[in-house]
C-alpha cells in the first residue's frame, strides 16, 4: 500500500495498476473482483475502517464488497443509480453480453454476491472529506470522489489510464462493451477534465499528476 496524497492510499495488486482499490481515511473505495478479498484484507489488517464505498457496481469493483463488509461489519455505500444492481441477486451490471470466455470468467470468478446498501450516494454528499460527483455513463449510478483542497480526484472508470490487453499506461475511454451510455460517459469525462485535478486516481491504470494531459485527451473525444 502506498500513500498518494494526504490520507489517500492505493493498495497493491497484480498486475500492478490493473484493478485498483483505495483506502481514504478509513473508507475503502472499491473492492476489485471476488478474487481480491484476501489481498485487500491482508493490506488493511490492523486499520480501522468505517465504511466501504463504490465508484460503481461492476464486477471488478464490487466483487469482494459483500465479503469485506460482512467480515468487518461495515456499511456499503454506492451511487443511487447502482443501488438496485448491488442489492439484487444477479443484478450486477457490466458483464459482457457477447458470451465466450470473458463472460464466463466474469460470472464465475469476478462477480460478488449482492449486498444491502446502507447509504445511497448523490451529488454533493461527503465521503471521507471528498465530495460525491454523479458521473453516469459507464454505469447508471457511477460516482467520483473529489477533494478540492488539494485537487485530488478518484474517478473510477470514467476514464482508464491503462490498456487492459497490453498493460501499457495511457488514457483511453472505458470499453464500449461495458459502457451502456458512451455519450453520457463522455459528458462525465468533460466535467471531470474541467476540474483540472492535480492527482487523478483511476479504477484501471497508474495515478496521473498531469491535469493538462487529461484535458487534452478529453478535448479530442467525439
Amino acid at each position: 500500500m502506498r500513500e498518494l496524497a494526504d490520507g489517500v492510499h492505493m493498495l497493491g495488486g497484480w498486475p500492478p495498476n490493473a484493478i485498483n482499490v483505495y483506502l481514504v481515511d478509513g473508507v475503502l473505495v472499491d473492492a476489485a473482483t471476488r478474487q481480491g478479498e484476501q489481498r485487500i484484507m491482508r493490506q488493511i489488517a490492523g486499520r480501522r475502517l468505517s465504511a466501504h464505498a463504490l465508484t460503481h457496481a461492476h464486477p471488478d469493483h464490487q466483487g469482494s464488497s459483500h465479503a469485506i463488509c460482512t467480515r468487518l461489519q461495515i456499511p456499503l455505500w454506492c451511487g443511487q443509480g447502482d443501488v438496485p444492481a448491488m442489492e439484487t441477486p444477479g443484478g450486477v451490471v457490466g458483464i459482457s453480453a457477447g458470451g465466450g470466455w470473458t463472460t464466463w470468467i466474469q460470472r464465475h470468478f469476478w462477480v460478488g454476491p449482492s449486498h444491502p446498501v446502507a447509504r445511497s450516494l448523490v451529488e454533493g454528499d461527503e465521503v471521507a472529506g471528498f465530495t460525491v460527483l454523479e458521473t453516469p455513463g459507464h454505469s447508471a449510478g457511477h460516482v467520483c470522489y473529489w477533494r478540492e483542497s488539494d485537487r485530488t480526484l478518484i474517478l473510477g472508470d470514467v476514464l482508464f489510464n491503462l490498456n487492459m490487453l497490453t498493460g501499457r499506461p495511457g488514457l483511453r475511454e472505458p470499453p464500449a462493451a461495458f459502457t451502456p451510455d458512451p455519450a453520457r460517459n463522455r459528458d462525465s469525462a468533460r466535467r471531470l477534465a474541467e476540474l483540472r485535478p492535480r492527482l487523478a486516481c483511476f479504477g484501471h491504470g497508474p495515478p496521473l499528476r498531469d491535469p493538462g494531459r487529461m484535458a487534452e485527451f478529453v478535448a479530442r473525444l467525439p
